[in-house]
C-alpha cells in the first residue's frame, strides 16, 4: 500500500514540534507533516531549562526559539533565601510557533481534527485517511492504571505593570507564601523592566486546578510586592504528571505498538515537571535513526528505550516524590524543597538536569529529615501504583 508520508506526528506541542524542526534541519528530503488542531503550534506556554540541563550543542540548536535568558536565579523559602548562579532560560509558545511553522511550511498543517492514530495511519475527523510509515502520537499525557501521579497545577498570568518591578533574575520558586494545603509556591520571570509573568504553582494529590482561586492568589502575590498590574497580557494553565511510582513496561505494552512522544511517552523530569530536555534528547535520538527508512516499529522500539533509560535514571526522583506527597501534612511539604536548597550548587544543577550521583542520593537524604521518619520510610516503601492511588 502506498504512503503518503514518511512520518506524520500529531499534536504540535513542544516535543513532536521539536522532532519536525530536527528533522527538517537535519533531514530536509523526508516527506513529514506535523498535525495541530489549534491555529498555531505550542499552544499557550512557557517552558524553562538551566544551561547545565542541556549539553553546549544542544544548547546551540535550540538558541533560535529562546525568548529570554538570565545568568542567575532566586529561590525563597520560610527560613531560607538564596540566589544561584547558572544560566537560566525560557521558550515562550509564540517564538515556538514563529520559527518552527516558518521551518515547516506546508509540512505543517494546523486545525485539524483527529479523529484516529494508529501505527501507520491517521484518520481525519472529514473521514480522509492519511497514510505514513510512521505515526507519532504526542497529544498529551494518557491516563493510565500503570500509574501512580501526583500532579503539579499551576495558573500563570503574564502582566505589564504601572510601573518597574526592579527584578533582575526569576524567581522560579518562592514558597513563602500561604500553602493552601499542598506545595504551594510562586514562579516569576521578569520579561521586561515593567512586564512579568507570575504563576501560581501547586504540588497537589488532584489534577483538578481552579482557576479563580488561582487568580487571585497572582493578584494577592503582586500586592504583596508592591506591583501594581495594568495589564494582563495573556494567562496559561495547566495540570502536569508527577510520578511516583508505576508499571513502565505494562504502560508500554498497553500502546500496542504506537510510537508516542513527550508527556505521553512519559519523558520528562519527575519531580520538576520540566520536559524541554527530555525532548531535545527525543528530537534528536529520531534523527540519529532517520539514516534509515523510518518505520513504525523502529521508532515505537526507539522512543520506548529512550522512556526506559529516563525511568530507571529517575527512580530516586519516584522516591523522593513519595516523600514529598505521602509524608507528613500537605501544608508543611514545602520542608522537604526548603533543605534541598540549603545543598551545594553543584548537587542542585544536577538534580535539574537528572544526573545525580550516588554521593547526591546520599547528601539529600542524610541528616534530620525535614518529615517525620516513620512516615517518610513508610512512603518510600510503597513501589507498587495500587498501593497509593489511580491515577485520575
Amino acid at each position: 500500500m502506498s504512503v503518503d508520508y514518511d512520518l506524520i506526528l500529531v499534536g504540535g506541542g513542544l516535543a513532536n514540534g521539536l522532532v519536525a524542526w530536527r528533522l527538517r534541519n537535519r533531514r530536509p528530503g523526508l516527506r513529514i507533516l506535523l498535525l495541530e488542531g489549534a491555529d498555531r503550534i505550542g499552544g499557550n506556554h512557557t517552558w524553562s531549562f538551566h544551561d547545565s540541563d542541556l549539553t553546549p550543542a544542544q544548547r546551540e540548536w535550540i538558541a533560535p526559539l529562546v525568548s529570554s535568558r538570565w545568568p542567575r536565579y532566586d529561590v525563597v523559602f520560610p527560613a531560607h533565601a538564596r540566589t544561584l548562579e547558572g544560566g537560566y532560560a525560557s521558550i515562550a509558545s509564540s517564538d515556538f510557533a514563529r520559527v518552527i511553522e516558518a521551518a515547516l511550511g506546508p509540512a505543517l498543517r494546523t486545525g485539524v481534527r483527529v479523529e484516529q492514530v494508529a501505527p501507520g495511519a491517521v484518520t481525519l475527523a472529514d473521514g480522509s485517511v492519511l497514510r505514513a510509515r510512521a505515526v507519532i502520537d504526542g497529544r498529551g499525557m494518557r491516563a493510565s492504571p500503570h500509574l501512580a501521579l501526583g500532579y503539579q497545577t499551576f495558573l500563570g498570568q503574564e502582566v505589564r505593570l504601572d510601573a518597574p518591578h526592579g527584578l533582575t533574575a526569576p524567581v522560579i520558586m518562592d514558597a513563602s507564601v500561604e500553602q493552601q494545603g499542598g506545595y504551594r509556591f510562586v514562579y516569576v520571570l521578569p520579561f521586561g523592566p515593567d512586564r512579568l509573568l507570575i504563576e501560581d504553582t501547586h504540588y497537589v494529590d488532584r489534577g483538578g486546578i481552579e482557576p479563580e482561586r488561582l487568580r487571585a492568589n497572582v493578584a494577592a502575590y503582586a500586592a504583596k510586592r508592591g506591583w501594581r498590574i495594568g495589564e494582563v497580557l495573556r494567562e496559561e494553565q495547566g495540570s502536569l504528571p508527577i510520578v511516583l511510582a508505576g508499571d513502565l513496561e505494562r504502560y508500554w505494552d498497553d500502546l500496542e505498538g504506537q510510537p508516542v512522544s513527550g508527556l505521553r511517552a512519559g519523558l520528562f523530569h519527575f519531580t520538576t515537571g520540566y520536559s524541554l530536555p527530555h525532548a531535545v534528547r527525543l528530537s534528536e535520538r529520531i534523527a540519529a535513526i532517520s539514516a534509515a527508512p523510518l518505520n513504525s516499529p523502529a521508532l515505537f522500539d526507539a522512543i520506548r528505550a529512550e522512556a526506559r533509560e529516563s525511568w530507571r535514571c529517575q527512580r530516586f526522583f519516584r522516591l523522593l516524590n513519595r516523600m514529598l506527597f505521602l509524608a507528613g501534612s500537605p501544608d508543611h511539604r514545602w520542608r522537604v524543597m526548603q533543605r534541598f536548597y540549603r545543598l551545594p550548587a553543584p548537587l542542585i544543577s544536577r538534580f535539574y538536569a537528572g544526573r545525580l550521583r550516588l554521593g547526591d542520593k546520599a547528601r539529600i537524604l542524610s541528616g534530620k529529615p525535614p518529615v517525620p521518619v516513620r512516615q517518610a520510610m513508610a512512603a518510600a516503601c510503597k513501589i507498587h501504583p495500587y498501593q497509593i492511588r489511580k491515577p485520575e
